[in-house]
């Protein structure tokens, strides 16, 4: 006579949990055991199949570092170029020729399609200048109210047609310029791109952050 009993999974598990001297008790039942292969697919040991999962990890982990270790070089060079635009603001001896620079140095250093600022507020000899053209109060309310920069598509804002080539622009930064944290914005920095997702909603903003507000304090020598 034979007898058909339906074991619950989660039990044998559980048992064997609250059990850990049961292959100590049972030795013969860990060199019989014959487990699936994930790999191969045939009929394996149970040490081997140990050995797979652990290879599956230590793989995993090697992939997780691999990426770790490519972010820390990216954002070692972002450091570096970051560091050297830094100091091109700080050499500039021309107070008006320092909006210029500092839109040049962003567009060569870091890649970006298309850059430019608007400033309000500016010295009265700085007036005429095409870094001081008119914005709207809409503008100067949206840039005050910025804590952090904004990115996103492009939604025809009124900042994009700033920009060289205002058609072109898919996704926008738009960075609020101040001398200080806490201080109202007197101005505007705008990075534009073709590509929709290089200036993401969900990007992190942290080095934008770090342009922001080293463009806030260089360009601070401009305002009356």
């Amino acid at each position: 006579m034979s007898t058909s009993l339906d074991v619950d999974g989660d039990a044998v598990a559980a048992y064997l949990a609250a059990h850990p001297a049961f292959f100590d008790e049972h030795a013969e039942l860990l060199s019989g055991l014959r487990l699936a292969s994930s790999v191969s697919g045939r009929a394996i040991s149970l040490q081997e199949r140990q050995m797979e999962v652990l290879r599956d990890k230590i793989k995993t982990l090697e992939l997780k570092l691999a990426g770790l270790l490519r972010i820390g070089r990216e954002n070692d060079s972002i450091a570096e170029r970051f560091h050297e635009w830094t100091c091109s603001l700080l050499a500039t001896k021309s107070e008006q020729s320092l909006p210029q620079i500092l839109i040049d140095g962003l567009r060569e250093r870091f890649d970006v399609p298309q850059a430019t600022l608007r400033l309000w507020g500016v010295k009265d000899e700085y007036a005429h200048a095409w870094f001081a053209a008119g914005v709207s109060d809409d503008v100067r309310i949206f840039s005050n109210g910025l804590d952090t920069p904004f990115c996103g598509p492009n939604k025809e804002f009124e900042a994009a047609l700033w920009l060289p080539d205002p058609a072109a622009v898919r996704s926008i930064a738009m960075l609020p310029l101040r001398a200080a944290s806490g201080e109202p914005a007197f101005g505007l920095l705008v990075l534009g791109s073709d590509e929709l997702g290089r200036f993401s909603e969900d990007m992190s903003t942290d080095f934008l952050s770090r342009f922001a507000g080293t463009a806030g304090a260089a360009l601070a020598c401009l305002r009356t």
